[in-house]
C-alpha cells in the first residue's frame, strides 16, 4: 500500500466487455447535456456587454459604463447588479439539483435529462422574447432548473454506461460539450452583436433553444443504464441491456454485483441521512471539496484579462472575439488531451500536473500584470511582445485547467459514489459547484477591484492547497469498476480508518447472499 494517495490500487476484478459502437454513440449523445451549461456560460458574458441589452434592462448600468472614462482596468467593470443577474441562475440550479436527486433515483437518469432539456428550452424562449426584467429573471430561473437536472444526471449516466476501462474518456465528453458550448456561444455573440437595430441579444439568448432541443430529443432515444433499470426492479431488461452495451454474453459477474449493490441500496431508507455515516466520510468529503476547489482555480480572473491583452497585441475591436475564440479553442483542444490520457495516465497525474502548470502560470501572469498595471490599474504603453508573453502563459494556464480540474471536477465525483448514496451525493456535488459558482461570480469583480493583481496570487495559493489535497487524499480510480470502488478507500492510508473492511460492504455481502442469481 502506498504511503500517500495511492497511485494504482486495483480491486482484482476485471469485468469482460468491449467499447462497442452502441455505447460510444450513446455516451456521445448523452454528453451533449453539457452543451446547455457551456452555452449559458458563454452567452451570459457576451450579452451583458451588449449596449442595447444594457440600455433596455439595466439603463443605470449602461449610463455608468458609457460615462466612465477611467482607465483603471481593475475596477472598470465592477457592477453587482449585472453579476447578480448572471449568477442568479446558479442558485436556481442548486435548488433544482436537490429535487433532481429523487427524480434520478426513482425514475431514471434519462428522465432527469429530459426534464432538464425541457426546462432549459422554456427558459431560453422566455429570455429570447423578454420585454421586462421580470421575464429575464423568470427565464434565468428556468435555465438554472434545467442545468441543475442535466448536471445531476448526465455525469452519472456516463459513468454507469461506460465500460470501466474507458469510463474516464467517455465521461469527459460532458466537459468537452461544455467547452464546445462556450466556444460556439462566444462566436455567436460576436456576430449577433453586429446586427443593426440592436436586437441581436435576443438571438443570443433565444439560441439556447438549440442545445436544449439536442439534449431533449437525445434523452428520448437514449436507453436507460442497467444500474438504473435494476434500481427500479427491471432485472431481465437490465441484463439484456448490459449484454448489448458490453458487446459480450459473459456479463454474469458484473450483473450480479449490480444487483447486489441495488439490493444494498434498498436497505437505505434515507440516503441523505446516510451520507453522514462514518463509512461515507471520504465520499462526502470529495463531493464537497472537489467542486469547491474547482471554482477556486482562478479561471475567471484569467478570462477577465484576456480581452485587454489581446486588444494590446493588435486585434483592436475584435479583442473580445479573439480572446474568446483562442482561449475557447485551447479549452476544446486540451480537453481532448484529457480524453486521451485519463484512462492511460490516471486521474491523479492529470490533477497534479495540471495544478502545477496553473500555479506557475498564475505566478508569472501576476508578476507581469503587477509590473505593468501596478496598483492603479493603468498599463500605460504596453509593448506588444510583453502582452504576447502574458497571453501565451494564459493559454498554457487554460490548457492545464482543461485537462485537469475542468473535466476531472465532474468525472471523479460521479464515479466514486456507491449506488445507495449515488443520487444524493451527486446532488451535493452539483449543489456545492453551483453555490460557489454563484459566490465567485458575485464577488469576483469586487475582489478584483480591491485585490488588484494580487487576485492571481490568491487563486494560485488555492491551486497549491488543492494539489496537496489531491496528492494525499485522493486515491487513483483509473481502471476500477464503479461497483468495486469501495476497495480504494479500504486500502487508503487515511480513509481506511473510516471505511473498514468489515463496515463498508456488510450490506453488500448480505444482499449477495439474500439475492442470488436465480432471483434474476
Amino acid at each position: 500500500m502506498p504511503a500517500v494517495g495511492g497511485f494504482d490500487m486495483g480491486t482484482g476484478k476485471a469485468y469482460p466487455g468491449n467499447l462497442t459502437l452502441y455505447v460510444t454513440v450513446t455516451c456521445v449523445v448523452a454528453a451533449t447535456g453539457g452543451l446547455i451549461f457551456g452555452y449559458d456560460i458563454g452567452i451570459s458574458g457576451g450579452v451583458t456587454s451588449m449596449g442595447p441589452f444594457l440600455n433596455k434592462f439595466f439603463p443605470s448600468v449602461y449610463e455608468k459604463e458609457a460615462l466612465d472614462k477611467s482607465t483603471n482596468q481593475y475596477c472598470k467593470f465592477d457592477s453587482e447588479t449585472l453579476t447578480l443577474f448572471t449568477s442568479s441562475l446558479y442558485l436556481a440550479a442548486l435548488a433544482a439539483s436537490l429535487v433532481a436527486s429523487k427524480v434520478t433515483r426513482k425514475f431514471g437518469r434519462k428522465l432527469s435529462m429530459l426534464v432538464g432539456g425541457v426546462l432549459f428550452c422554456a427558459g431560453a424562449i422566455i429570455n429570447g422574447f423578454a420585454k421586462a426584467v421580470w421575464m429575464l429573471i423568470l427565464g434565468r430561473i428556468l435555465l438554472g432548473f434545467g442545468i441543475g437536472f442535466a448536471n445531476q444526471s448526465v455525469p452519472l449516466y456516463l459513468s454507469e454506461m461506460a465500460p470501466y476501462k474507458y469510463r474516464g474518456a467517455l465521461n469527459i465528453g460532458f466537459q468537452l460539450s461544455i467547452t464546445i458550448g462556450i466556444l460556439v456561444a462566444n462566436i455567436l455573440n460576436y456576430f449577433f452583436a453586429k446586427i443593426k437595430g440592436g436586437w441581436g441579444w435576443r438571438l443570443s439568448l433565444g439560441g439556447a433553444v438549440v442545445p436544449a432541443l439536442i439534449i431533449t430529443v437525445g434523452s428520448l432515444v437514449l436507453p436507460d443504464t442497467p444500474n438504473s433499470m435494476i434500481e427500479r426492479g427491471q432485472h431481465d431488461e437490465a441484463k439484456t441491456k448490459l449484454i448489448r452495451i458490453r458487446g459480450v454474453d459473459d456479463v454474469d459477474e458484473e450483473f450480479n454485483d449490480l444487483v447486489a449493490a441495488s439490493e444494498a441500496s434498498k436497505l437505505v431508507e434515507h440516503p441523505w441521512r446516510n451520507l453522514m455515516q462514518r463509512k461515507y466520510r471520504p465520499h462526502l468529503t470529495m463531493a464537497i471539496l472537489i467542486p469547491f476547489f474547482q471554482q477556486l482555480t482562478g479561471i475567471n480572473v484569467i478570462n477577465f484579462y484576456a480581452p485587454v491583452l489581446f486588444k494590446t497585441i493588435g486585434f483592436h475591436d475584435d479583442a473580445s472575439l479573439m480572446s474568446a475564440v483562442i482561449t475557447g479553442g485551447v479549452l476544446v483542444v486540451a480537453t481532448f488531451v484529457s480524453i486521451y490520457g485519463v484512462d492511460k495516465w490516471g486521474r491523479r497525474f492529470l490533477f497534479l500536473e495540471g495544478g502545477t502548470q496553473m500555479i506557475i502560470c498564475q505566478i508569472i501572469v501576476a508578476t507581469c500584470i503587477g509590473v505593468k498595471f501596478g496598483v492603479d490599474g493603468e498599463p500605460g504603453n504596453l509593448p506588444k511582445w510583453y502582452a504576447a508573453v502574458v497571453v501565451l502563459f494564459i493559454c498554457i494556464y487554460v490548457a492545464g485547467f482543461a485537462w485537469s480540474w475542468g473535466p476531472l471536477g465532474w468525472l471523479v465525483p460521479s464515479e466514486i459514489f456507491p449506488l445507495e448514496i449515488r443520487s444524493a451525493a451527486q446532488s451535493v456535488n452539483v449543489s456545492v459547484n453551483m453555490f460557489f459558482t454563484f459566490l465567485i461570480a458575485q464577488v469576483f469583480l469586487n475582489m478584483l477591484c480591491h485585490m488588484k493583481f494580487g487576485l492571481f496570487l490568491f487563486f494560485a495559493f488555492f491551486v497549491f492547497v488543492m494539489s496537496i489535497f489531491i496528492y494525499f487524499f485522493l486515491p487513483e480510480t483509473k481502471g476500477i469498476p464503479i461497483e468495486e470502488m469501495s476497495e480504494i478507500w479500504k486500502r487508503h492510508w487515511f480513509w481506511s480508518r473510516y471505511v473498514g473492511a468489515d463496515s463498508y460492504n456488510n450490506s453488500l455481502e448480505m444482499a449477495k447472499e439474500n439475492h442470488p442469481v436465480k432471483n434474476v
